[in-house]
C-alpha cells in the first residue's frame, strides 16, 4: 500500500515493518539519544498557579537560557535591526493577518492599497517605475529575474558574480535550469571583493540574457561604479539586474540611476526580525517599459477610479501568475506572495522616512568603519579593501576553532567562507547593525583577539 500511496500516513500494520527497517525494536528507542534530564518536570510546581506566578515561574525557567542579543555579530544574513514595536502591533490586527488573496477587488480595498504603497516605497527606494507586491525572498527574486531576462532577450546565460553564496547560487540554478537556461560565475576581484569588470567583458557574449550585481556584495563591500557594469551588459544587449540593500540606499545611488533595468533585494531589514533563517522578503522592481513590466511575475496592485469616477479604487492590476488567467502562459508559478512582511516592510519605510533612512545607513556605516578600523588596530586581518557596509570579512588560522572560543566568550561566532570560497577557508563573516554601540563593538574586538591570537 505504501508503494501505490506514499501519501497515506502509516497506520499500525506496517509499523513494525517501518521499525526492522531502521533497525530498532520499539518507538523508545528513537528518543535513547535525547538527554531526558533536560525535559523533566523536576521543580516544577504540582498545584495550579495563577497567572502572576505562573509568568514568573517561567521568567527564572527562561532566564537558564542565553541570549546573545547585541553579542551577535553574526554576518550574511539574516541580520538583527531593531523593529519598532508599532510594525507588530500594525501587522497583527485582523484584517492584515487573516487576509487571503485579494481577488475581489470590493472587498479588499484595504489590504490592496496597503500593497500599493508596499509598490510605491520600493520603486522610490531603487529608482524603478513599477514594483510587484514582492517575491518570497532575494534569491527566488534572483531566479525570477534570470527568467524574466530569457523573456525579453530570448538568450539562454545569466551571468553572476562568484562572490554570493552557495544558497542563492543553488535557489537561481533549480529557477533556471530546468528552462534550459545556464549559469555562469564571474570571477570577483581578489582586492576590492567587488566584480572584476575585465573578467566581465571576456564574459559577456551575444547569448548572455542578463548580468547580475549585488551591493553591497555578500563580503559587505559597496560597487563604485554601477554604471560601467550597465555599459558593458547594455552593449552587449544584455539586461542589469541589481540586487541591492535597502538601508544602504539611503546612502548610495539608487539602482535606476546606476543604469539597471530590474532590481531586487533582500527586504528582511526593513522591520523583520530574523527567525532561525527566515523571515525573508524578496523586493523587485524594473523600468517602467512594456516589455518588462508585462513580463513581471507575481502581481501588481494599481490605481483606478470607480464606475462614476469620484473615487480611487485598488485593484489587481496585472497577475501573470498561473493561477490567474493566464494559465500556460504565466510568467511565474509563485502562488502566494509575502503581503505580511510586504505591509510590515511599508510601515518600517514610512516611520523612517527619507531623512531617517539616511540617518540610519550612514550610522550602520559608521558603525561598520569603526569595527574594520578596531580590528586592524588590534593586528587582525580584514579582507578586502574600500568601504564596507554592515557586512566584513575577517581572517584568522582556524575558524571553527575561533567561533568556539567566541562562543565561550560570550558571543555568537561569525559565518565561515570556507563551505561557499574555497580561497577564503580562512574567512570569518561579521556583521554590525545599528544595534551595536561602539562599547559592543570594542569588546567583540577583543574578544576576537583573544579568540584570534590564541591559535597562531
Amino acid at each position: 500500500m505504501l508503494e501505490k500511496h506514499p501519501y497515506i500516513p502509516n497506520d499500525s500494520s506496517v509499523l513494525s515493518e517501518m521499525l526492522q527497517a531502521i533497525g530498532i525494536s520499539n518507538l523508545s528507542e528513537m528518543f535513547l539519544d535525547v538527554p531526558i534530564s533536560n525535559f523533566g518536570s523536576e521543580g516544577l510546581q504540582r498545584q495550579p498557579l495563577d497567572e502572576y506566578s505562573m509568568v514568573g515561574q517561567m521568567k527564572s525557567l527562561l532566564s537558564r537560557n542565553k541570549n546573545y542579543g547585541n553579542r551577535s555579530f553574526i554576518g550574511g544574513g539574516p541580520w538583527t535591526h531593531f523593529v519598532p514595536g508599532v510594525i507588530r502591533h500594525i501587522i497583527s490586527r485582523g484584517e492584515f493577518l487573516t487576509a487571503y488573496t485579494p481577488y475581489q477587488p470590493e472587498i479588499s480595498q484595504g489590504l490592496l492599497q496597503s500593497l500599493f504603497e508596499f509598490q510605491s516605497l520600493i520603486c522610490e527606494l531603487y529608482g524603478m517605475g513599477v514594483a510587484n507586491a514582492s517575491m518570497y525572498d532575494l534569491p527566488t527574486a534572483i531566479g525570477e529575474a534570470a527568467l524574466l531576462c530569457a523573456r525579453v532577450t530570448g538568450r539562454q546565460t545569466f551571468l553572476v558574480p562568484s562572490s554570493i553564496p552557495w544558497e542563492k547560487k543553488s535557489v537561481l540554478r533549480n529557477y533556471i535550469e530546468p528552462q534550459g537556461m545556464a549559469v555562469r560565475e564571474v570571477p570577483y576581484d581578489a582586492q576590492s571583493g567587488n566584480m572584476d569588470l575585465a573578467r566581465l567583458r571576456e564574459a559577456v557574449d551575444e547569448g548572455v540574457s542578463g548580468v547580475y550585481l549585488e551591493t553591497p556584495s555578500f563580503f559587505g563591500t559597496i560597487e563604485p561604479d554601477l554604471t560601467s557594469v550597465a555599459d558593458v551588459a547594455h552593449h552587449a544587449g544584455s539586461l542589469f539586474v541589481v540586487g541591492a540593500d535597502p538601508i544602504s540606499m539611503g546612502s548610495f545611488r539608487a539602482p535606476g540611476e546606476g543604469g539597471a533595468d530590474i532590481a531586487v533585494g533582500d527586504g528582511q531589514p526593513l522591520g523583520i526580525p530574523p527567525g532561525f533563517g527566515g523571515n525573508g522578503l524578496g523586493l523587485m522592481a524594473c523600468v517602467d517599459e512594456p516589455k518588462l513590466v508585462r513580463q513581471l511575475p507575481g502581481r501588481i496592485v494599481g490605481l483606478t477610479k470607480t464606475k462614476d469616477g469620484t473615487r480611487d479604487g485598488f485593484v489587481l492590476a496585472l497577475s501573470t501568475r498561473e493561477q490567474h488567467i493566464r494559465r500556460g502562459r504565466a510568467t511565474s508559478n509563485i502562488c502566494t506572495n509575502e503581503s505580511l512582511l510586504a505591509i510590515a516592510a511599508t510601515v518600517y519605510l514610512a516611520l523612517l522616512g527619507q531623512e531617517g533612512l539616511t540617518k540610519l545607513s550612514r550610522v550602520i556605516l559608521n558603525r561598520t568603519a569603526y569595527a574594520v578600523e578596531r580590528l586592524q588596530a588590534l593586528g587582525l586581518a580584514v579582507r578586502f579593501s574600500g568601504m564596507h557596509f554592515r557586512d566584513f570579512v575577517v581572517e584568522v588560522s582556524d575558524p571553527g576553532g575561533v567561533n568556539s572560543d567566541l562562543r565561550r566568550l560570550g558571543f555568537s561566532g561569525g559565518r565561515e567562507l570556507g563551505t561557499d570560497f574555497q580561497e577564503l577557508d580562512r574567512g570569518l563573516l561579521f556583521a554590525t547593525t545599528e544595534i551595536h554601540t561602539y562599547d559592543d563593538i570594542d569588546n567583540f574586538a577583543e574578544a576576537l583577539q583573544k579568540a584570534a591570537g590564541g591559535r597562531k
